[in-house]
């Protein structure tokens, strides 16, 4: 009896829980019925995309955050009307970082985009490779019992339609046949027109139809400046029009040259220069040739960053007495040894009948001795009958260079006038310079 009582007692309070929890059902439903409804858009590009600025020296405002929905807690929440649904935005392009060591720069740039200086290059590039072709030579070597041909390779300009090729001395030294390929890889046959050992400047001559040939542009080499970036484009190891960057290391550098002589007011650059870039175009940022690659210093042949290139106001000078002429016509002006020192050049020897001797400029004496018996004494040579030349045309000069470097700006017939210390006197002598030929 006391069982069943219980089970009656257990039956009422499941029926009591079941009727609140429909109740409390009944009521949720009423109560969602009566609140606002509220249109939510979906996010189809969230996260959203924030394009990162590029770090600059200049603050850069940052994009635009889209505004938070959430209310401050001390003010009553009332219902907003739906927004619209957002337009899809348009697609953005992926973003690449690329760090510039050069300004310490982070610069973000598209898949597709370029750096400035890489669009330097490139204009650069494609501005000056079809005025470079490559030079191969052929030479002719005789050896005991033997004969054999020995090739080379360089680089070398295009100066005009007519077929006018600028190019290193020392590329077709001693050349027998010479072969200039364009960079349309058609190659023809060329003729030297003119050289000149001195400077290391040669002119060589293709019969190409014009349409063929892009002629360089000219540079002004004097209005260098240490730092300015710098290209060479040439044919290192036979790899034809191969182009590399660097920057001006130096200007007005001095290097050996052949029979005693230096090559004077040389460009000085860092970039790698190698066997084959000899005689092809020193190019600034505007595409423009401002000098001519023509040596390296290294012990071993190979590149070491320190590269010299003739100046372009040098090659103007040169190959427009190479193109009349077919070599440099010098001014002479008829000393022929001088001894220098720290006062100037001291001169030893003057050229019988050149324009020093008619100027009445002196040397170096022999002083004879008398006969003694039949023994005949070696004269001496007394320096105190010569003249000490300290300038010419007012600059001074304490090496035989300087004196060569200013007569390379004269032609014969020009009268220079020489500051010269004679017995202790300083005195003006006018020369008329003589010819080379």
């Amino acid at each position: 009896m006391s069982h069943r009582r219980l089970l009656n007692v257990r039956i009422v309070r499941i029926c009591v829980w079941c009727c609140l929890s429909a109740l409390t059902v009944t009521c949720e439903r009423e109560a969602s019925a009566q609140a606002p409804k509220f249109d939510v858009a979906p996010q189809k590009n969230f996260p959203p995309k924030v394009d990162v600025p590029t770090l600059t020296n200049n603050p850069v405002t940052p994009p635009t955050q889209q505004a938070s929905t959430k209310q401050p807690s001390n003010q009553a929440f009332s219902p907003q009307p739906a927004s619209p649904t957002p337009q899809p935005q348009p697609q953005q392009r992926a973003v690449t970082a690329v760090l510039v060591t050069d300004s310490r720069q982070l610069a973000l740039v598209g898949a597709d985009d370029l750096l400035p200086e890489e669009r330097t290059n490139i204009a650069v590039y494609q501005r000056c490779n079809r005025s470079v072709v490559n030079i191969s030579t052929s030479s002719r070597v005789d050896t005991f019992l033997t004969v054999s041909l020995k090739k080379g390779t360089g680089s070398g300009s295009v100066l005009d339609q007519s077929g006018i090729i600028l190019t290193n001395q020392h590329v077709i030294e001693g050349a027998k046949e010479i072969t200039v390929t364009l960079s349309n890889s058609i190659s023809y046959p060329a003729v030297l027109v003119g050289q000149d050992p001195d400077t290391d400047i040669a002119i060589l001559k293709i019969d190409a139809p014009p349409e063929q040939l892009e002629p360089i542009a000219w540079g002004d080499s004097q209005s260098l400046q240490v730092g300015q970036r710098i290209y060479a484009i040439g044919n290192p190891f036979g790899l034809e029009r191969t182009m590399s960057a660097g920057m001006i290391s130096s200007l007005n550098r001095t290097i050996p040259a052949r029979e005693r002589r230096e090559m004077r007011s040389l460009i000085q650059v860092d970039m790698s220069l190698n066997q084959g870039n000899s005689g092809g175009p020193l190019l600034n940022t505007r595409g423009e040739l401002i000098g001519m690659n023509a040596a390296i210093m290294s012990s071993d042949g190979d590149s070491a960053g320190v590269g010299f290139a003739i100046p372009s106001a040098t090659i103007q000078r040169i190959i427009r007495k190479l193109l009349v002429h077919g070599k440099v016509v010098r001014p002479t002006i008829g000393i022929t040894r001088v001894y220098e020192n720290e006062q100037g050049l001291l001169v030893v020897i003057v050229a019988r009948g050149g324009p020093a001797e008619s100027a009445g400029l002196k040397g170096f004496s022999l002083v004879a001795k008398p006969r003694i018996g039949l023994h005949r004494p070696e004269p001496t040579i007394d320096a105190s009958t010569a003249d000490l030349i300290q300038a010419i045309d007012g600059q001074p000069v304490k090496k035989a260079d300087e004196l060569l470097e200013i007569l390379e700006n004269k032609n014969p017939g020009d009268t220079v006038v020489l500051d010269i210390v004679r017995s202790g006197k300083a005195v003006r002598v006018p020369i008329k310079l003589g010819s080379s030929e």
